[in-house]
């Protein structure tokens, strides 16, 4: 018996009492995978919040010009073309000038004079719109084309796609807006940066998936809107430009949220009407004209030297961001105005 008793802590002393290297960073590993998977389903969950009704809200809005035009295109070409520059050049542009109209409005009474106040507004929303204007600018050019009636045709159901597609990125662009402020404004400055991170590949993985939608669908999506088999054909050509303006416009309008959440908007306004103007209008021009390709070539010198190069300069700003110091920033404007408050007072 004594020696069965002793055989007992012996036989437990036998067991190690330190698990293996391996063995400890596959589970740290584990907890972190964890972690990081729990982080990101609370970011989505907040951005979902704001992103799910703005999408809505949109899209409700932007449909009653899809089901106009729909309707439209199945009673001609020429009809199809007609309602097609009304809803995309003269509502579009009627938008342009009504962008923001009414904030600007309501601090109308504190200017010196109504005259004044019209003329500086009317600049500001003017130059406000153009950003709006610049797919727009594509239908009109495209107008002068041989052949318009078709080209129109094609193009405008390609931007009502379009259209209706971009009212995700940019109910993106307003939720990534808001979280990056709220987490700037908290000094968080990691957690602007993973809800950067979080709203960028959200928004691309939904582009992917309607940039997939249109290269299948290429020949079949224009039957919404007309049964013409030579508008058709012109869709289809352009259903892979269509493709890659979805995928470009789901990380643009993003990105552009981030620098609206930053307080980077006088320096992305810039780089915005920079590259469109600058560059993509008359890229677009020297291809469809000059190079003689077309509706085509207009699109793609506007999508490759404007939305693309807009693109690439908002990743490179973003990439190089310090978010620690633009959250002591951020902490530094919010003091500053708790202490004109309370002076105030």
């Amino acid at each position: 018996m004594p020696n069965k008793e002793l055989a007992s802590p012996l036989g437990e002393a036998k067991v190690p009492l330190l698990l293996p290297p391996n063995h400890v960073s596959t589970t740290n590993e584990d907890e972190e995978e964890q972690k990081l998977t729990r982080k990101v389903w609370i970011e989505s969950k907040k951005l979902w919040h704001i992103v799910g009704p703005a999408i809505f809200s949109r899209i409700a809005s932007y449909s009653m010009l899809v089901i106009t035009q729909a309707f439209a295109g199945h009673l001609g070409d020429l009809e199809l073309a007609a309602i097609s520059i009304a809803n995309n050049v003269v509502v579009g542009f009627d938008f342009g000038l009504l962008f923001q109209f009414g904030v600007i409005g309501t601090a109308a009474t504190l200017n010196f004079s109504w005259w004044a106040l019209t003329f500086g507004l009317f600049g500001y929303t003017v130059w406000g719109g153009l950003e709006n204007w610049y797919y727009r600018i594509l239908i009109l050019m495209t107008g002068n084309l041989p052949n318009a009636e078709i080209a129109v045709d094609a193009l405008s159901i390609c931007m009502t796609i379009n259209g209706m597609e971009m009212m995700i990125p940019l109910a993106f662009f307003a939720a990534t807006g808001v979280r990056v402020a709220n987490e700037l404004g908290a000094g968080n400055g990691k957690g602007a940066k993973f809800a950067t991170i979080v709203s960028v590949i959200t928004s691309l993985i939904i582009g992917l998936f309607f940039w997939m939608l249109i290269l299948i669908l290429h020949n079949k999506f224009g039957y919404i809107f007309t049964t013409s088999k030579v508008v058709l054909d012109e869709v289809s050509k352009l259903s892979l430009l269509l493709a890659f303006t979805i995928l470009l416009n789901s990380v643009q309008p993003v990105l552009s949220g981030v620098a609206v959440g930053s307080g980077w908007q006088s320096y992305v306004a810039y780089i915005n009407l920079g590259c469109y103007y600058i560059i993509g209008v008359p890229l677009g021009f020297i291809m469809g004209w000059v190079f003689n390709q077309g509706v085509m070539g207009i699109w793609a010198g506007m999508i490759f030297g404007g939305t693309a190069t807009q693109t690439l300069i908002l990743c490179w700003i973003t990439l190089r961001c310090d978010w620690d110091k633009e959250a002591e920033k951020a902490k530094l404007h919010i003091t500053k105005w708790s202490d004109r408050k309370q002076q105030l007072r």
